[in-house]
């Protein structure tokens, strides 16, 4: 059985919108080493479709200099979109309708492992859907006071904390599986 796992930058107030402006004082080794390793770990790559954009327009100039830039490059791509339909990405291939049949039989085929970089639209759908395995929260120690929430809208989420760790730069990394 295949598993789905999302990693997400968020600020101490809970937002994940636009990392790439408030994240990188704290991107130290021990935060390399934690996407580096999800990676790794994966299989597959799945994005939504805004993430993919942003990811398909810097990712393909990016050379084995660049740390992970290969390994993302030529793996596998998901990308959940109902809009997009000529991805130029190398390996990638596109769930045109509802995300979530599509990895409901994903999670029941041979045993893979998916990880979701951003894509906060569909991580919430993951997790509305009970189709999430894990949440891996890197929780930066700044307060961003406004921008998109993880959980803004959301009824009751209830999450099962089975990993933590505190970074040199004060980042939090936590590890929580859906469910009580």
């Amino acid at each position: 059985m295949s598993t789905i796992v999302s990693q997400l930058f968020v600020s101490l107030d809970g937002v994940v919108e636009a990392p790439e402006q408030w994240h990188f004082p704290y991107y130290d080794g021990e935060m390399a080493a934690a996407v580096s390793g999800q990676l790794d770990e994966a299989d597959i790559l799945l994005l939504g479709r805004r993430t993919y954009e942003v990811f398909a327009a810097s990712w393909p100039a990016r050379g084995g200099e660049v740390p992970f830039a290969d390994r993302i490059n030529s793996m596998p791509k998901l990308v959940a979109s109902t809009t997009l339909t000529s991805p130029a990405w190398q390996n990638t291939t596109v769930i045109p309708g509802p995300v979530s049949g599509e990895l409901a039989a994903l999670k029941q085929g041979p045993d893979r492992h998916v990880t979701i970089s951003g894509s906060l639209t569909l991580v919430r759908s993951l997790l509305r859907d009970n189709l999430l395995d894990e949440l891996h929260l890197l929780i930066h120690p700044v307060v961003l006071g406004h921008g998109e929430r993880l959980f803004a809208g959301s009824g009751p989420t209830p999450l099962r904390l089975v990993h933590s760790a505190t970074f040199a730069t004060g980042v939090l990394h936590l590890i929580y599986h859906p469910g009580p």
